[in-house]
């Protein structure tokens, strides 16, 4: 799964970016809606957010986006947002719209999955999926309550704090997929910190997908104003993805 931050570096290029990212390999996209407080996330996202807000992307931006991504393509798309711009927006309006667009899920970051219920259902009547999040400090109950409300996939935080490359896949993910796989038989997709062709075959031992954001994002930020710049993600989504089969 490749994560992108629609709107950077300009709304016009975010869709021939998730095509090649798809031509890479990605399996799935998730289209980042920039917000102004991206709390988990770290410095390289949360300045791709910034500088999507300042090129003027707004949430209709990218429910644009996913319809023109959706006229070229039939690859899932996941709409990955802080819930302060859907609810401002108005949250069976965005369901509605996403529907319409070809949008699949919406993954609602900082949602507490205690007060769900009534989003989960607005989100399902539109057949949409709603994923959430499980971390290393999600207790049991908690596990349960993310397996009970999730559709789609379960995104599994593989350490605490926020997005961003790491060297190595922190020791506590694969406890927390041993037990979050007692809740549920959804996919598994492990992300923040996951950056690097080796950690996908770490992960892939026990895990069925991996969610890559911070090394895309970084490569746009560093090349944004090259014409080859799609040419480049696609380049090291197929250095990531190459020979990977899931579980």
């Amino acid at each position: 799964m490749a994560y992108l931050t629609a709107g950077d570096p300009a709304p016009s290029r975010t869709v021939e970016l998730a095509l090649a990212l798809e031509r890479g390999g990605a399996d799935v996209i998730e289209l980042g809606v920039p917000f102004s407080d991206p709390i988990a996330d770290g410095p390289v996202i949360q300045r791709a957010s910034d500088r999507a807000l300042r090129a003027g992307t707004t949430l209709e931006h990218v429910l644009d986006i996913a319809s023109e991504i959706r006229a070229k393509s039939e690859i899932p798309l996941v709409l990955f947002s802080y819930l302060n711009p859907l609810m401002r927006y108005g949250f069976s309006r965005l369901s509605d719209e996403a529907a319409k667009r070809g949008i699949d899920g919406v993954l609602l970051t900082d949602l507490s999955v205690e007060e769900a219920p009534e989003l989960v259902k607005v989100l399902r009547a539109r057949n949409l999926d709603c994923v959430f999040l499980a971390a290393p400090t999600s207790t049991d109950r908690r596990l349960n309550l993310i397996a009970q409300y999730s559709s789609g996939f379960v995104y599994v935080v593989s350490r605490t704090g926020v997005t961003g490359e790491r060297d190595s896949v922190a020791q506590s993910v694969e406890p927390l997929v041993k037990r979050l796989r007692q809740h549920t038989e959804l996919p598994l997709a492990v992300g923040f910190g996951v950056s690097r062709r080796e950690h996908f075959s770490e992960i892939g031992r026990y895990a069925n997908a991996v969610v890559v954001g911070s090394a895309f994002v970084r490569l746009i930020e560093e090349h944004a104003g090259e014409a080859d710049l799609e040419q480049q993600v696609e380049r090291l989504a197929a250095q990531l993805t190459g020979g990977v089969t899931a579980p």
